[in-house]
This record gives C-alpha cells, structure tokens and sequence, in this order.
C-alpha cells in the first residue's frame, strides 16, 4: 500500500510490529475515539485485539488509516463515498467511457442535422 502524497507532515512510521491505538493516534493525528469510530465504518480497518480488548495496529494498517484520513480530511469524502474508493469500488473509468459515448452520438446526431 501507498501513502497518500499529503502525508509528509505526518512522521514517519517507525519499524515495529504493532503500535497501540495511542501510538497510531499520535502517527495520523487522528484521536483514539476517531479510529474506534473508523474501525465500524471501514472493514479493511481490523485491528489484532489481544488482553482485555485492546487493540494492536500493524504497519499496513497505519498505511490505511492514512489514507482515510486523506480521503476524508484532505479530498473531501464523505464516510460512505471514501468507504467506496477504499473497497475499489470507483465509478471514474465507468464515467469516462460514458462520456466518450455520449460525445460520439452527438457527433453522429450533428452530422444527421447538416445532412437535413
């Protein structure tokens, strides 16, 4: 996974193997009650949760939590459209053939108007 291109001022990810949900919070400047809240919300987001519940976040998923940071803080996504884009499920290649579709009729529905 990439990080998004606007999280330079984030610091860097440390090379560990799990990080608490206190140390995530402080990698993405995000608050805890923010991730829990991500967590339902986001289904790639799950967490390894050991003694009492706690929740311990992996490398990748310090990477995905960024992204949805950017995906809602930065690009403007609602909850339910960066759900969409990290599930893949992106609409833009649909609309650009749309496009080229509806350019073509025009262009045939012009040539049949000169030709009247």
């Amino acid at each position: 996974m990439l990080e998004p291109s606007n999280n330079d001022e984030l610091p860097p990810i440390p090379p560990k193997r799990y990080f608490t949900i206190g140390e995530v919070g402080e990698l993405c400047a995000v608050k805890p009650h923010v991730l829990r809240y991500w967590e339902q919300e986001f289904p790639q987001l799950k967490p390894v949760k050991r003694r009492g519940n706690r929740r311990y976040y992996q490398r990748q998923d310090v990477v995905l939590i960024r992204q949805i940071k950017s995906l809602l803080y930065d690009q403007g996504f609602t909850i339910g459209g960066a759900r969409q884009r990290m599930s893949g499920a992106e609409e833009p290649a649909k609309t650009a053939v749309d496009s080229r579709l509806f350019a073509d009729l025009i262009k045939d529905l012009e040539e049949v108007i000169a030709q009247l």
